[in-house]
C-alpha cells in the first residue's frame, strides 16, 4: 500500500494517494492525481469533471477531493485506504 506522501503545493498540501478536482485558471475543471503537475483530465464543467474523478478514484482506491473556485475544499471522499472506517 502506497503511504500518502504530501507534497506542498501554493498554500496547498495534497496527498499524492488522492485526486482532486480542480478550477484550471484558463477555463474548465482538471482532475488531478495529488503532487502531479499535469492533470488525468480536462472538462469544461465542474460536474463532468466530478463524475469523472470519482471514478478513476474508486478504480484507483484514492482519496477523493473537490475544490471550489477559491481553491478551498468543498468535499472529501475516501475510496480506499481510510485509516478511520467507520465502524459497523
Amino acid at each position: 500500500m502506497q503511504s500518502a506522501v504530501l507534497r506542498h503545493t501554493g498554500g496547498n498540501r495534497i496527498a499524492r494517494s488522492s485526486h482532486h478536482v480542480v478550477h484550471n485558471p484558463n477555463g474548465g475543471w482538471d482532475v488531478k492525481r495529488g503532487g502531479a503537475q499535469r492533470s488525468s483530465g480536462h472538462y469544461s464543467t465542474k460536474e463532468q469533471a466530478v463524475n469523472a474523478g470519482r471514478q478513476i478514484s474508486r478504480n484507483q482506491g484514492t482519496e477523493f477531493v473537490i475544490h471550489g473556485l477559491n481553491g478551498r475544499i468543498q468535499s472529501a471522499d475516501s475510496h480506499g485506504g481510510d485509516p478511520n472506517p467507520p465502524k459497523g
